[in-house]
């Protein structure tokens, strides 16, 4: 199973919000943190706005933040929020695909695959935020320090 480099940005996101919960970021500096599309992560940010798990606060001091408690975003909801299929195969035109036993173990696979990003939340994935933090180069700015 791959996923698409927009489940990725997502993930990124939501990750380096995570990270510094003391305060608003911008997407120009989400972008210039990981180095990637300020343009992609701005569609991304969008949505997952929209979705709830990114709060926007608007006018000249705005910025993002998470929109929810790391604990309460699902990894796995996540993901189904940013993919558009889980279809691993097209058997629409293929002549076996009335006795094929593979759709049928590819759902099962998606399925464990799916069941263990369900286990986790952002919050597990933030245990190690003093390391992001500085492999991002982000400053701690908090009065008690990153976690």
């Amino acid at each position: 199973m791959r996923l698409t480099r927009y489940t990725d940005y997502a993930m990124r996101v939501l990750l380096y919000l995570g990270s510094r919960p003391e305060r608003l970021s911008s997407i120009a500096e989400i972008s210039a943190a990981y180095r990637i599309s300020q343009n992609h992560l701005m569609k991304v940010v969008n949505d997952l706005a929209r979705a709830g798990y990114v709060a926007s606060v608007r006018g000249r001091s705005g910025g993002i933040r998470l929109g929810a408690a790391p604990e309460d975003i699902r990894i796995g909801t996540v993901v189904r929020h940013t993919e558009d299929g889980f279809d691993l195969v097209d058997c629409g035109s293929c002549v076996i695909a009335p006795a094929c036993g593979l759709p049928s173990i590819l759902n099962e696979a998606l399925a464990a695959f799916m069941a263990v990003l369900d286990r986790y939340t952002l919050a597990d994935l933030l245990d190690r935020r003093v390391s992001m933090r500085s492999l991002l180069g982000i400053e701690d700015q908090s009065p008690g320090g990153p976690r």
